[in-house]
């Protein structure tokens, strides 16, 4: 089961010492809580809320890679919708810093791009066997602050190729949207 809530009480209990707390959870799915209430053991995970970006959204962002990237190619820049997605995640992206022992390097790098278009490995410097790289992840991780930062800058990008893009309220509704689907 998945679902949003808040903690509503933290507490201790003083037989065990381990944290007791209660929630208020967003369902009325009452059916499932009890059959998981009897259960030894569950798989918890508490994350802060954020919500989740739409399918337009991700549209939108790649119909602006496409369109960036035809423009690029009139200059023999970019030629693909894919290489103008690397190419913002560069620019725009979350990463990890990591340093990767020099003979692992191939193969690192090889499972970190297995994950998807975005996932990047970018080489910062070598020394003493070993490479530090900054590990990108690709846009299916962002979250709604983070797919901003990606849209508005193709937005801004198209805007200085003299590319249409939507209305700013248009990209706002996009934007704000996130979370109302799955």
């Amino acid at each position: 089961m998945l679902t949003t809530g808040i903690i509503t009480d933290l507490g201790v209990d003083y037989k065990t010492g381990k944290a007791k707390i209660s929630l208020f959870l967003d369902t009325k799915q009452l059916d499932i809580v009890e059959q998981l209430k009897n259960e030894n053991k569950l798989n918890i995970e508490l994350k802060k809320y954020r919500k989740k970006r739409s399918l337009d959204a991700n549209a939108y962002c790649w119909v602006l890679c496409d369109k960036l990237a035809k423009e690029f190619s009139k200059d023999g820049i970019i030629t693909t919708k894919e290489d103008m997605y690397k190419e913002v995640i560069l620019q725009i992206g979350t990463f990890e810093p990591m340093i990767v022992q020099e003979k692992a390097i191939d193969k690192f790098k090889r499972i970190w791009e297995k994950q998807g278009l975005g996932f990047l490995v970018q080489e910062v410097s070598r020394k003493d066997k070993c490479v530090k790289v900054n590990c990108y992840y690709g846009s299916s991780t962002y979250d709604s602050k983070e797919m901003s930062l990606l849209i508005n800058l193709l937005v801004e990008m198209a805007k200085q190729m003299g590319i249409e893009a939507k209305p700013k309220e248009e990209i706002d509704s996009l934007l704000e949207s996130w979370g109302t689907k799955k």
